[in-house]
């Protein structure tokens, strides 16, 4: 059987391959060439953790909580290269969720850690 471990270097290399990946990599170069993008970009992700933290926390996130980030974010992604730049970024994010999925639902390790499987 081979080393779990040397699978998961192999599956981080083949990511790193990937065109989503590298598509990610070159959008997020050419942000950081860019002090006034980079900082359009942190302050939106400043605002969306801040929004997740309070949705988290079970505070009230309002309408207008999400309405604001909302015009924000539609106002960064005029930005061609910021849209890029999220685009890329969301759609790594999402390979990346899928990949984790795919392992939890087959080993059920969502029901095994918790202890809640059904029998």
């Amino acid at each position: 059987m081979r080393n779990i471990y040397d699978i998961a270097y192999e599956l981080a290399a083949a990511l790193k391959e990937s065109s989503e990946f590298k598509r990610f990599k070159a959008a997020k170069e050419k942000i950081e060439k860019d002090e006034k993008l980079k900082q359009m970009i942190s302050d939106f992700k400043k605002k969306q953790l801040e929004l997740e933290q309070k949705r988290l926390k079970g505070d009230e996130v309002t309408s207008s909580d999400v309405y604001s980030l909302q015009q924000l974010y539609q106002i960064i992604s005029l930005n061609p290269d910021i849209e890029e730049y999220l685009s890329a970024e969301m759609m790594l994010a999402k390979i990346i969720a899928d990949i984790s999925k795919i392992i939890a639902d087959s080993i059920e390790l969502k029901d095994e850690l918790w202890g809640f499987a059904d029998k």
